[in-house]
Order: C-alpha cells, then structure tokens, then sequence
C-alpha cells in the first residue's frame, strides 16, 4: 500500500480509501454483514486506513456496521470519516444532535475526518448563518472531531468561494479524466491544494461508468498505451497522478474487486504519466464528449426556471446515458436524484430560458426528449 500525508496533521493515509456506500448486500438491500465485515479486516489487514461514511448510507445502516468493526479492531489504526447530514440540519442544536448520534453509531468517542456533506454555493451560506462553524470549531476543541472538512457538489466558483471562505482542512471532490471539468474540476482540485487543503476524491471511476461499455473508439485509443493496464487501473492511475491527491475513495461491493484496487494502490505513484499519456486520457475523453446529444455545459444560465424545472441537471443525466449508452442505469439517476417537481415534463415551454442559454440551445423541445427518454416503459 502507497501512502500520502495530509496537509493537516501529517498524518500518513493510504491513498485508497475504503468508502461504505456500496457494501454486498442482498435482495432486500440489507447489508451482507460477514462478507462486509470480512472486507474490512481484509483491508485494514493490507494496509487501508481511511474508511469513510455517511448518515444516509445503506438506508443508514453503513456507520453502524462500522461502528461494530471499529469494535473488533484496533481503533488507533483507523482513520474514520464521515459527514453531517447538512440537509437535515436547520440549527445549531440539530449539529450537534446529529454528531452525538453518529458518535454512538460509530461507538467511538472522536470522529478523525467531519465533513459538511454534499455542500454547494447556497446550502454553505444556510449553514454559516446557522453557525456551523462554530459547530465545527467547538465539536474539535471538545474533541468530538479531529480535522474539518466538507464534500461538494456545484460548480467551481461556488467552490473557490466555499474554499476561500474558511480554514479548511480537507475537502471531498468529484474527479476523474471525465469529469476534469465538471463541479470543483482539476482547476478546484489545484486550487484548494495550493491553500494547503487536503484533497479526498471521490467517483474515480463515475460510479463504473468509466469501466464498462468501453467503445471501440476509445479501446483503439487506449491501445496506443505504451502501459497494458485494465480500464480499473487506467481510470484509478490518472487520478492518483496528481501529486495534491492523498486519497482516493473507492466504493467496493465484493472482496474480489477490494483485492484488485489493493493491488492497484500499491503500484500506482504521483507523476508518472507523461505527456503522451495524458494525451491519450483527453482522446478518449473527447470520444465521449462527441456522443453528447445536447451541447448543455451545465453553466446554470437558464435558472431559474419559472415552473422549476432543473433543466442542467435533466440534460446532465440525458447526456450520459447516451455518453455512455447505459439507458436503464440513467432512468434510475434521473428517477432517485432528480424530484418529481424538477423533471423535465414540468416544463410548460414559456420559453424564458431561451434568450439566456449561451450555447442556443432549444430548451423545450430537449426537455420534452428528455421526459420521452426516460418515461417508464
């Protein structure tokens, strides 16, 4: 196992991180808990040191499955994060019960890693005027949290301004070579690095869209590799490249692939690709930017809208599920991240977001491909 160190602490953290979010379970959702708890040993044994959870997690059953293996095992070896449910917090004293209650699923007495879960531009200004730093400031002191963070999904300049806005310790990003762009993007992953802000990535594989369904157009890309690595070890080694990257967070469902990514990690150092490689990231990346079927940056101009619709996020999940030709995967993000007042067949065609898009986009009449695609059949 490789390890990198925080800026924070210099404590010395594998960089791949064990996320509990996609346990084996079985047909009714409930967590396999032997073959869960036998992939923790398993890890911790091979040298994993970061696991990381989440209030929400397996219908909330993920940190108290961690919280009886932390029970089993040594609890100094273990470096455990996990998120307030900020979504779930309007006040002060709604912190501070939730942290108490975490703390009793996890039968620990201090969390190593609290992030703000899933935070962006609006929800982190809410949660300032409800104090959450003072939250976060005081649960440290008292010695309830050991380093304070916060995991995000928006865009780059609600990020920098998120980052710019407090001394963090460590953030929790989405990226991936696909996704250099999107949300916080390599420029955020740079920039918060250059502030001395630890770096946590999450989804380096999209959730294993990058891993399947790989088009001939891209494998005869990848064939110019002088490196015969399988998509795992491709998708993981770009973004363990980054030297500002201490961990990356992979959500393992058997012991099989636990096995893989641990062989992985081993091999995988910061500044290896050379420019011809990275080349090759950007031609494949580019192969599947051309099968977008609407040219939506996702740039938000278009909001509001006056019936609601989440138009960026409707044509982000339409988009992919032709990027990456999984249309039933698709239906099921679109139908669990996507509320019913936001889908696209809310939209009425007033036509206010016309004059707004930069790329000219005809809003509508994609919105009403997009509630077609994705009408249950």
């Amino acid at each position: 196992m490789q390890y990198r160190i925080m800026p924070a602490g210099k404590e010395k953290l594998s960089v791949l991180g064990f996320g509990l979010m996609r346990l084996p379970v079985d047909k009714d959702n409930v967590i396999l808990e032997n073959k869960a708890m036998e992939m923790l040993h398993f890890a911790l044994n091979n040298g994993i040191n970061y696991f990381d959870t989440a209030w929400p997690y397996h219908n909330e059953q993920s940190e108290p499955l961690l919280g009886r293996f932390l029970q089993r095992t040594d609890r100094s070896k273990v470096f455990v994060a996990t998120k307030l449910p900020t979504w779930l917090t309007k006040t002060r004293q709604d912190m501070d019960e939730y942290l108490d209650k975490q703390l009793a699923r996890l039968q620990t007495t201090y969390i190593d890693y609290y992030l703000l879960h899933g935070i962006n531009g609006k929800r982190w200004k809410e949660l300032k005027k409800a104090s959450a730093i003072d939250f976060l400031e005081t649960a440290k002191a008292n010695g309830k949290i050991r380093h304070i963070g916060f995991s995000f999904h928006d865009k780059y300049p609600a990020f920098k301004a998120i980052v710019d806005s407090y001394q963090w310790e460590f953030c929790q990003i989405q990226h991936n070579f696909f996704d250099i762009r999107r949300e916080a993007g390599k420029r955020g992953l740079e920039y918060a690095a250059a502030k001395g802000i630890g770096i946590i990535i999450m989804e380096p594989l999209l959730g294993g869209k990058l891993i399947g369904n790989i088009s001939p157009a891209a494998e005869k890309v990848w064939q110019k590799s002088k490196h015969n690595w399988n998509p795992v070890e491709r998708a993981f080694r770009f973004v363990w490249n980054y030297n500002q990257v201490q961990v990356i967070l992979s959500g393992m469902s058997n012991l099989e692939q636990l096995q893989e990514n641990i062989s992985i990690a081993g091999r995988s150092k910061p500044d290896i690709l050379d420019a011809q490689e990275l080349k090759l990231y950007e031609q494949v990346r580019k192969i599947y930017l051309r099968k977008m079927v609407v040219r939506c940056t996702g740039c938000g101009y278009c909001l509001p809208c006056p019936s609601k619709v989440g138009i960026p996020w409707a044509l982000g999940v339409y988009n992919d599920a032709h990027i990456f030709g999984d249309k039933k995967r698709h239906r099921l993000e679109y139908n669990f991240f996507i509320p019913d007042e936001n889908k696209a067949d809310k939209c009425t065609k007033c036509g206010a977001c016309l004059p707004k898009c930069p790329q000219k986009i005809d809003i509508p009449t994609e919105l009403n491909k997009v509630a077609t695609f994705f009408k249950p059949e």
